[in-house]
């Protein structure tokens, strides 16, 4: 037999939850990665977990033995992502495993490593969410100097690393 490979699927509108635990039921490996947005609610702010990629799940199985099919009618899933109806497309395994990498036990992106001094940068999180800056200096515990460009002023911070992401 042939080693598991990594497979999207399609979600059905919120239908994650449902979708994994009924995968999980089958015997299948699931992996949803996802990242903390701060969001206004009612006039507050409240920090969402939201998917990296809205709509879809990987799924981990051996095609081979033939018992993917039955997963286009698991319940919280539209479909599996495939162009040959014989057969999934399976994604790069370095794709997956570069995601999973930056991801903590319960699929929590981490920051990027690739943010350096000078580079632009939206806030993703906190009371400075949606706010653009460019970083000044990067500490070793994880933490940023970034000055903000809020309400017409600049604004010097600090903040975790994870709270930001790189913008062209």
């Amino acid at each position: 037999m042939t080693r598991p490979q990594w497979f999207a699927a399609q979600l059905k509108p919120n239908g994650l939850t449902e979708a994994e635990r009924n995968l999980a039921r089958q015997g299948f490996e699931v992996f949803c990665p996802a990242l903390i947005e701060t969001r206004r609610r009612r006039g507050r702010l409240a920090d969402v977990r939201r998917p990296l990629f809205p709509g879809y799940l990987f799924i981990r199985f051996v095609p081979e033995a033939g018992h993917w099919r039955q997963i286009n009618s698991t319940r919280g899933l539209t479909r599996l992502v495939q162009t040959d109806p014989r057969r999934p497309t399976p994604l790069p395994d370095a794709l997956i495993d570069g995601i999973r990498t930056r991801c903590d036990d319960d699929g929590l992106l981490g920051p990027d490593r690739g943010l350096a001094p000078g580079d632009r940068v939206r806030v993703i999180a906190g009371p400075f969410a949606d706010v653009v800056g460019r970083i000044e200096r990067m500490n070793e515990n994880d933490r940023i100097r970034v000055m903000l460009e809020f309400m017409a002023t600049d604004v010097r911070t600090e903040m975790p690393a994870e709270v930001v992401r790189k913008i062209a």
